[in-house]
């Protein structure tokens, strides 16, 4: 019982040592630094930001209509992904599941060019969607959501 839990606590902390070090490469073209949307008419794109009744679970890092989206890390891709159920957001309701560095993140309003297989950092993996036109005078940007829900505000 004593040998499990001990190979059990350093698996954990072996997990928790790899992720510690991780930063996200550039997610969008025109955006190398991963510049983060702040404040618009819209809300703002900060972890636990207000929602009307309900808490913003990602970070919004800037990207334009229509620009190519990258890689942040080797990854794995793991399906696309609905983020909406109003027929009236269809023009932005596409995302991708992802999974590498012993992370697992979804990106929203992102057209993927593909939904299964591997991507090395910085090759293409989709396209940025038209966000104004279902949210005119928001700061476009991708949504960046761990699959737990957590923050992922460290990795960036």
């Amino acid at each position: 019982m004593k040998t499990g839990l001990v190979l059990i606590s350093t698996v954990l902390l072996a997990l928790l040592c790899v992720c510690e070090g991780i930063t996200f490469g550039q997610l969008c073209s025109g955006n190398s630094n991963n510049r983060r949307r702040t404040s618009d008419r819209w809300g703002q794109g900060r972890y636990g930001a207000p929602r009307g009744s309900r808490v913003h679970r990602g970070l919004d890092i800037v990207c334009s209509d229509g620009a190519t989206v990258y890689a942040p890390f080797d990854v794995t891709l793991n399906g696309k992904l609905t983020v909406y159920t109003d027929p009236k957001k269809e023009a932005i309701n596409s995302g991708i599941n992802l999974s590498g560095q012993g992370l697992c993140f979804k990106l929203f309003y992102v057209k993927p060019d593909r939904t299964s297989g591997r991507v090395r950092k910085g090759e293409r993996i989709g396209t940025m969607l038209p966000m104004q036109s279902v949210y005119p005078g928001i700061t476009s940007h991708v949504h960046v959501q761990m699959c737990d829900r957590s923050d992922p505000t460290k990795y960036f």
